[in-house]
């Protein structure tokens, strides 16, 4: 049985959702001894070289910092090797190789977005929110070959809200896992935790599970299909925004929708077509209802409430 500190630990993240868990490691006591991060990235108007979330707060915090531009480059590797460290924790980064997630003795651990083996993949919040999931969750598990796919090691679920968005879901999840992360380790450093195999059968109805799938997120993905129930709609919307947000079309240039709200009502508009009175409300018609737009951004403007945006739009 081992302490949280005893163990050597790299960490491997990069975006702002990574620093919630590197975060708790650190103030659990974690003997962080590596950072493994993105390249710094051209970004903004000046396209500056820009630093990721992760590294921002490993140079605040005084811990060592790798950025590999290619994770089997020998030079990486090497300098991987010699931070010696007994377990990895990967949380909102690359696919590793086997060269490198297979290094340490008491190998990688991965915190997904997710209650695997659902939403495997690279938009795990975003496709729970968008098929109008009503129990999202995270997992820690041991990496191997195949994504997403390794043995369990601890699990935790929370509910989604009828009108939450992605972005909302994402914040409470990243403060969700920091914590099950932190967990996993004091039960590994302990030798009290099991790893069980990802399972496929309902135990409550003795039949095999429907897999839904988190595949990344394309343009098309984002375009908005009147020609459908309102409840779909409306979780498209909450599912990609902020990012990448849902769009349709207003008089030839690009609408994205960020906040709505859904209608049911029995109408003979053709799905697609909006309504609007130019100072309170503005929707859209689906097959079985209204979408009630709340906030919104037309191309070349900036994103408003619809009371803002209805001030200053005319309606052709």
């Amino acid at each position: 049985m081992k302490d949280i500190s005893s163990l050597r630990i790299v960490f491997m993240g990069t975006p702002e959702f990574a620093v919630a868990s590197l975060d708790a490691l650190a103030k659990a006591g974690c003997q962080i001894v590596g950072v493994v991060t993105a390249p710094d990235k051209p970004a903004g108007r000046g396209m500056k070289l820009t630093e990721t979330a992760v590294k921002q707060y490993a140079t605040a915090n005084g811990l060592p910092v790798l950025q590999p531009a290619k994770l089997k480059d020998p030079a990486f590797i090497e300098d991987l090797r010699l931070l010696k460290a007994d377990l990895q924790i990967v949380v909102a980064f690359r696919m590793l190789p086997e060269i490198v997630w297979n290094m340490p003795p008491m190998g990688s651990i991965n915190l997904h977005g997710s209650l695997l083996p659902q939403y495997r993949g690279a938009a795990p919040i975003n496709w729970a929110v968008i098929n109008g999931e009503t129990i999202t969750g995270v997992t820690t598990f041991k990496l191997k070959h195949e994504i997403d796919t390794g043995d369990i090691l601890l699990q935790e679920s929370f509910p989604i809200e009828e009108n939450e968005t992605a972005g909302e879901v994402h914040d409470r999840m990243k403060m969700i896992g920091a914590r099950l992360l932190v967990k996993t380790i004091q039960g590994i450093a302990e030798g009290s935790l099991e790893e069980k195999p990802q399972g496929f059968i309902d135990k409550e109805k003795n039949e095999p599970i429907v897999l839904r799938h988190a595949p990344k997120i394309f343009t098309e993905t984002c375009r908005i299909n009147f020609n459908q129930p309102v409840a779909n709609v409306h979780n498209l919307v909450r599912g990609l925004s902020p990012f990448p947000g849902a769009f349709t079309m207003l008089n030839h240039k690009t609408l994205k929708i960020y906040r709505t709200e859904k209608i049911q009502k029995i109408h003979d508009q053709t799905p697609g077509s909006y309504e609007t009175d130019g100072k309170s409300f503005f929707q859209f018609a689906c097959t079985d209802g209204f979408l009630l737009v709340k906030e919104l951004q037309l191309e070349g403007k900036k994103k408003m409430g619809v009371l803002d945006f209805l001030r200053g739009y005319r309606f052709e």
